[in-house]
């Protein structure tokens, strides 16, 4: 049986969701430099002398996801490397800078909710597409 169209456009709004939320974390945040909490944060973790070029190429790298996460070239890769880089940079932020968080130690909350969205996206809506 065909999925409704309604469906489909659903799985694809929330594909461009997720996408959407690394291209401005990564490209507006820490490219652009709009958000300068996230330079603070890469230099309290990996060392203030480092923290610019570190966080741009932290930047870029989430853009490049942003556009993975379009393709859905090797999607269950991806999804899989969301949840995990997601978790890292998330379990080390809220031991490691909590202070810097927008939301302190809750952002562990947003943080598992954004991974369970990828998760529900890939493995439960895009299951049977393989």
């Amino acid at each position: 049986m065909a999925p409704r169209q309604g469906t489909k456009l659903r799985d694809h709004l929330l594909t461009a969701a997720i996408s959407f939320v690394w291209l401005v974390n990564g490209f507006f945040c820490k490219v652009l430099g709009l958000v300068p909490r996230h330079e603070q944060i890469v230099g309290r973790i990996l060392g203030d002398s480092n923290a610019p070029l570190l966080t741009h190429l932290i930047g870029v790298s989430e853009t490049i996801m942003a556009f993975w996460v379009l393709t859905r070239f090797r999607s269950r890769l991806n999804a899989i490397i969301q949840m995990f880089l997601v978790a890292i940079m998330n379990i080390l932020e809220f031991v490691l800078v909590p202070d810097l968080l927008l939301w302190g130690r809750y952002n562990a909350l947003f943080a598992l909710l954004f991974i369970g969205l990828v998760y529900y996206n890939e493995f439960v809506l895009n299951n049977g597409e393989k």
